[in-house]
């Protein structure tokens, strides 16, 4: 699933191609990919509707109109496609879910797999997903006073924790075990029994790994004028996620993956004790 970083370089590098552009008309293709609302209020909501800028909320991206807001969430597999004819978003050799056709081209929200969603909102706070969201984990509000006290005022697990959108928006099972992994920090170690300077060195790390990785995504930029771009490679950045049975880059001792809340979660035994 695109976390944080993912979804920001989707934001800077769409942000200067549609600002101030206008949505004239909506093709829904798929209506499952505006569920529960219905292809009709979408379009009716967003014609003739100017993009005044581009935000992200934790893994939402969110196109600012002159009246509400589009807020799109990929889930697993979802991306947006630039076409600068929008007789080709409209193609049937293309899948494209919903084609919103502007006065300077088509954007295209695709999802082959349907679960994921974009709705128009007459405000942010209409979405249950966006109002339930935490602190970002790329604000200024995610210092690691902050960080410490999520930890202790309702104990998880480590990684639980830090995967909870509801506490660090945009945080995700990569960047979770990765962050765990350079604060050499066991991802079973119960939240409230961090020390301060492990919770320093924890928030050290996401910073850190975030950073990093938004890096990694911006270069190059996404694509999105090509009907395969992806979310960036991550496998050259990433130390512990996907490496079962490799080396530790570390310590050299074979990664372990375990079970945590139905999702893999990925450390090395030796040397994230603590």
């Amino acid at each position: 699933m695109p976390e944080a970083p993912e979804v920001e370089a989707v934001t800077r590098t769409l942000r200067p191609l549609v600002r101030g552009i206008i949505i004239q008309r909506v093709h829904v293709r798929h209506a499952v990919a505006v569920h529960p609302q219905s292809a009709a209020s979408l379009k009716t909501n967003t014609a003739n509707a100017h993009i005044a800028g581009v935000q992200r909320r934790g893994k939402y991206l969110l196109l600012m109109l002159d009246r509400g807001c589009l807020a799109m969430h990929f889930k697993f597999d979802g991306r947006i496609l630039w076409f600068d004819d929008p007789k080709a978003a409209l193609a049937r050799r293309t899948h494209v879910d919903i084609v919103f056709e502007t006065n300077k081209g088509a954007l295209g929200f695709v999802d082959q797999r349907h679960l994921g969603r974009a709705h128009w909102l007459a405000k942010l706070e209409d979405s249950a997903g966006l109002r339930g969201l935490g602190v970002d984990c790329y604000s200024r509000e995610f210092t690691r006073e902050r960080l410490l006290e999520m930890c202790r005022a309702r104990p998880l697990p480590l990684k639980l924790l830090l995967m909870d959108q509801a506490r660090v928006a945009g945080l995700g099972n990569i960047y979770a075990a990765e962050s765990l992994w350079r604060a050499r920090l066991s991802p079973l170690r119960r939240s409230d029994s961090l020390t301060d300077r492990e919770g320093r060195a924890l928030h050290k790390a996401v910073v850190s790994v975030l950073g990093r990785a938004l890096e990694w995504c911006l270069n190059p930029p996404p694509d999105f004028r090509n009907p395969a771009w992806w979310f960036a490679d991550l496998d050259g950045m990433l130390r512990v996620y996907g490496r079962e049975g490799q080396p530790c880059a570390r310590c050299r001792a074979s990664i372990c993956r375990i079970k945590q809340g139905g999702r893999s979660t990925y450390f090395c035994a030796n040397c994230q004790t603590s």
